[in-house]
């Protein structure tokens, strides 16, 4: 299985990382590509390099990055909704998003962050969280996904 993981938002890296899990845990291997917002979801929350630039530290500023520090899509009502969702989560003894993380990387999850994207964005592989091995670009993707029996975009 391939998972291209576009979306920085709280909700769908939720339901990103429980599919991927799923399939890790029914025998499948299972590869994650973070490309452009979808990297906020694998970068550390802090000690970022600076970017050079202008319009990547601009970038930085307005993308913080972190699992820690994502929004849900929709209802987020200035932070009041994600809260909202982290309490309930918390409440029914569902996993964080930095726990579901841990636990796909456990299970032999591949994650790649795509090295356009993070050139792009004025960052470097000291950005990103211990569980990304692997800085490659959609052609490393493409070649994990002609092997998959399931792609999905998120």
């Amino acid at each position: 299985m391939t998972l291209v993981v576009f979306s920085g938002e709280l909700d769908k890296a939720l339901a990103t990382f429980n599919i991927a899990n799923a399939a890790a845990a029914m025998g499948m291997e299972v590869t994650m590509f973070f490309t452009f917002w979808g990297l906020n979801v694998v970068r550390k929350n802090r000690g970022l390099s600076k970017p050079k630039d202008f319009m990547r530290r601009m970038l930085g500023w307005m993308n913080p990055g972190g699992a820690a520090t994502l929004k849900l899509s929709k209802l987020n009502m200035m932070g009041i909704g994600t809260r909202m969702m982290k309490g309930l989560m918390k409440q029914e003894r569902m996993p964080s998003l930095q726990e579901l993380i841990s636990m796909a990387a456990a299970q032999g999850v591949h994650f790649i962050a795509c090295t356009t994207s993070i050139n792009m964005m004025g960052l470097t592989e000291e950005d990103f969280i211990p569980e990304v091995k692997e800085f490659a670009g959609a052609a490393a993707f493409l070649g994990e996904a002609r092997q998959g029996h399931v792609n999905l975009f998120i």
